[in-house]
This record gives structure tokens, sequence and C-alpha cells, in this order.
């Protein structure tokens, strides 16, 4: 299933419990209330998901979605296995750190000239 909406687009895969997201220009309230019901539902299926987002021209969250997002963050603290977080910039590389304490998921940042190894360590068994 692909959902496609202003700033974000994301692919499930029904064989595995992976979520791809590709998230561009500013996440606002409205982009949450749309893709939430798409990530807890592969939860709900999988326990356990693992994430891959690629950050293209991506300039962060309006107030509403940052809001949005530290809600799904407490409520799913340890939904989460795997996050993969692909960029260009040395503030989204920062998000892998900054993303820590809201997670119990191994987090790893690829530039995205190594968006395959992101792939890779995305899908490896634990």
């Amino acid at each position: 299933m692909t959902l496609t909406l202003r700033a974000v687009e994301m692919a499930k895969s029904n064989e595995n419990n992976i979520v791809s997201v590709r998230l561009t220009g500013k996440l606002t309230k409205d982009d949450y209330e749309t893709f939430v019901p798409a990530l807890e539902e592969s939860i709900a299926e999988h326990g356990k998901i693992r994430l891959l987002v690629d950050l293209v021209d991506f300039h962060g969250w309006t107030a509403g979605a940052l809001w949005e997002d530290i809600k799904f963050d407490a409520k799913h603290f340890r939904d989460i296995e795997r996050l993969a977080l692909v960029g260009d910039s040395k503030w989204e590389k920062g998000m892998a750190t900054f993303c820590r304490p809201f997670t119990t998921a191994k987090i790893k940042y690829f530039n995205t000239a190594k968006r395959e190894k992101a792939v890779q360590w995305i899908e490896e068994p634990n």
C-alpha cells in the first residue's frame, strides 16, 4: 500500500514489519492525522515495526505537527524496533541523536548516497 500526502509518502510491506516513509517540505498536524493511523495499523499487525525514513528537502515540523510527533513517540515508545534516517544535511544527522530519548529503537543515520546500506540495515535480522 502506498499513501501519498503533501509532505509524506508512505509504503508498507505486507510481508514484514518494515514501513518506508519519505518526508519532504514541512510536516503539518494534518499530515500526522493521515499517516499515524497507517503506522498504528502496522504496529497492531506486527507488534513492532521498523521505519526507513527518507528526508528529502525536509524543513521540519509546524508547532502542531511537533506536538503530534511527541504524542506518537510517547504512545509508541517501545513499538519501533529500528529507525533508519536517510538525508543530506547536518541537522538531519543530528535528528538521530535527538530521537534517542523518545524511543527504544536502534537508530542509525545514513547519507543519501548510502541509502542502500540503510535498506540492508533495516532489513537484516536481529
